[in-house]
This record gives structure tokens, sequence and C-alpha cells, in this order.
């Protein structure tokens, strides 16, 4: 098969959906790799290094859409690029469709394979979204802290305090990925934390294995207004994969905040938690609402895209390999995971939840592909 790999454009990514060492795996097995001149230098990957893979270099993104059966991406495909592509093609990305209606009817209108990295499951397990997962939820303890200092908008206060004063009070709403690094980070950094989900046994687990300064509560719209009102920082890290994320805080609930608080939505990708929450960008990363400062940044891993193209492809390459040597319309009728990752197959929406978003009909993956 021959599969491309092409240089990112949303604002502020700098991450690559192949490595070097991915592109010499993929050349060893008898696949060709097209890339497109300067993917990867923003993770620090050289066009000589792709070169030495094995790799083809194009000068475009155009070329390698046009020349590739199989494209590889980190970002959901932009305006600028829905016109390279096309039917029967495989594009291999994040997509977050449910939050997009205007994204999932262009790919409608492509008629191509929209393989989602964030809804290929195995068990209840999300291994792609997971890596990007840890890396926001980390980051989103950085970013907080960093508002929070007065020059930013923030309260002034430090996260973890010093001896004789009180430190930040943190509040996660989601026990999943994301908010466990949350919880962990902020709990490492010395702040107050309190934990929010409705799965009863995470709840148990998390009790478990976390620091002492760390606490579990049970989530209902009631528990989450009472904790916002010691909250300095708010991490907003619900998922229900593939669909919309619930909004957890309304405009109202803000002024049960104090003034300055601050945050952190990363569930911003699925439409956010918050109800004031729109994405941002790293070059303009902040805005504030009713005194609270919010961080929406949309893509917040391709910030530190050395760490976070090394965690992600470690996770995409075995499926990239399978989705190469089987063709996807055969990797979709033999792989329930790769099954799965179908978002839009020739025009018909094979994730139910995306479908749900917006009231279109649903077909399922296997369906869609025996229809061809």
């Amino acid at each position: 098969m021959k599969v491309g790999v092409v240089t990112e454009i949303k604002p502020g990514e700098n991450r690559v959906a192949l490595t070097p060492a991915g592109a010499d795996i993929l050349v060893d097995a008898g696949h060709e790799v097209l890339f497109q001149a300067g993917c990867g230098m923003g993770s620090g990957f050289t066009d000589e290094d792709y070169g030495a893979a094995g790799a083809k270099p194009s000068s475009d993104a155009a070329g390698v859409f046009a020349a590739c059966e199989m494209v590889l991406k980190v970002k959901e495909p932009l305006a600028a690029e829905w016109p390279m592509m096309r039917k029967g093609q495989t594009l291999f990305t994040y997509y977050h469709l449910a939050a997009d209606q205007k994204l999932t009817e262009a790919c409608m209108a492509t008629g191509s394979f929209c393989m989602a990295y964030e809804t290929l499951e195995i068990g209840r397990t999300l291994p792609l979204l997971t890596p990007m997962s840890e890396v926001a939820g980390r980051m989103a303890i950085q970013a907080g802290a960093k508002i929070l200092e007065r020059h930013n908008g923030g309260s002034g206060i430090l996260l973890g305090g010093v001896p004789g004063v009180k430190r930040a009070q943190v509040l996660v709403l989601g026990g999943g990925v994301v908010g466990t690094n949350s919880a962990r980070m902020a709990c490492g950094l010395g702040a107050d934390v309190t934990i929010m989900d409705l799965d009863l046994d995470r709840l148990r687990y998390l009790d478990e294995v976390m620091p002492r300064n760390c606490r579990t509560v049970y989530s209902t719209p009631l528990s989450i207004r009472e904790h916002l009102a010691f909250a300095d920082l708010v991490v907003g890290a619900v998922l229900i994969p593939g669909a919309a994320a619930p909004k957890l805080v309304r405009r109202e609930d803000l002024s049960i905040l104090k003034p300055g608080s601050v945050i952190v939505d990363v569930a911003v990708d699925q439409g956010g938690c918050i109800e004031t929450c729109k994405p941002t960008t790293h070059d303009d990363p902040i805005y504030t609402v009713d005194g609270i400062v919010h961080y929406c940044v949309a893509n917040m891993p391709g910030a530190v895209p050395r760490t976070s193209t090394m965690a992600l492809t470690n996770a995409t390459l075995s499926w990239t390999m399978q989705l190469a040597k089987l063709g996807t319309v055969e990797a979709i009728r033999t792989s329930e995971p790769l099954a799965t990752a179908a978002n839009v197959v020739d025009g018909k929406i094979t994730c139910r939840a995306v479908a749900d978003a917006f009231g279109l009909e649903f077909v399922s993956p296997r369906e869609a592909v025996e229809a061809l």
C-alpha cells in the first residue's frame, strides 16, 4: 500500500503522525511511504531522517493525498484539506466529529474512509486516545498553575502553597485517563485535590491509588456546584467515547466560583464539558467570562510535540500496519477494534455517537463496507 504523512496545518500543531522509525517499519514490510517535506520538523525529525528510512518526499500535501491510498494525520482535516480527500481513500487521524457537524458533512461528501484514533476501542479502553489523554491531563495542571498567576488574570495563588499558607483547591471533573493524570500532577505539586466521577468502581480504585491529598466524590449536579465554591482550578476531563461532552458546568455556575479562578477544559475537542468553553489556540489560549479565566486549547499536546509524537505513534503504528496490510475494507470486516475506528465509510456515518449527535442515519461499519 502507498502510505502518506502530511504536515499538520492546525494552528500551534507540531506533532507528526509517522516517525522515521515508523516509516522504516512500513517500508521493510513492503509498503511505499511518501512524506510531505518538513512534516516532522516540529517534532525534531528531518527530511533526511525520513529519506534514510526509505520514505520518499513530496513538496506539498496535495501530492501526498493524490498519490497515497492511506494518509496519516494527527488532527482533523481542515477545510483546506477537504478537497484533497477522495472516494475510497483512507484518512487515519483524530476527528472528534460529534463536536463539528460541518466537518462531519464534509467527510461524508468525500466518500473516503474516515478512521478515527479516538474511537478505536478494545474492551472498554481507547488505546489510541490514551497517550494524548495522559499528556493533556498532565499539561492541564501545568497550564492551570501558570494561569493562576496574577499577571495572567488568575487569583494569584500557588498550587502547593507554602508552610503556613493555604494550598490551592483543584477540582477535577472526570476520573478517566485525563482526570487521573491531572489529579496526580496536582497532588504532586501539593494542591488539595478533589476528583469527581459517576463510576463508583473507578472512584474506589482512585481512592486506593491516589495520594492522601486527593479525595474522591460522586458526581451529581449539586455536588459539582458545592465544590465549585471552593475551587481555584477546575479541570474538565469528561469523555463519552465518540460523543459530544456533557455540559457539567453552566454559565450561571460561574458565579459560584471565586473571581480569578481558572477553568481548563480538556474536553474541548468534544465540545467541552463547560458551557462557556470555546476552542482556543496556543497563540491565544485564554479568555475571561464573568471573571473566570478559561484555557481551552483544542490541541494541548501539540505544545510538547516531541513527547506527544513519540507517545502517539507508539500506539498507532501497529494499527497503521494492519490497515496497510489488509486494506481498510478487509480490516473493518475482520478486526473488531478497527471496525470501531470507522466513523465515516463511503458517505455513511458508521459511529453511532456521531450519528446521534446530529440526528443522522447510523450504518454499522461492516454493513457499510458490504454495500461497496
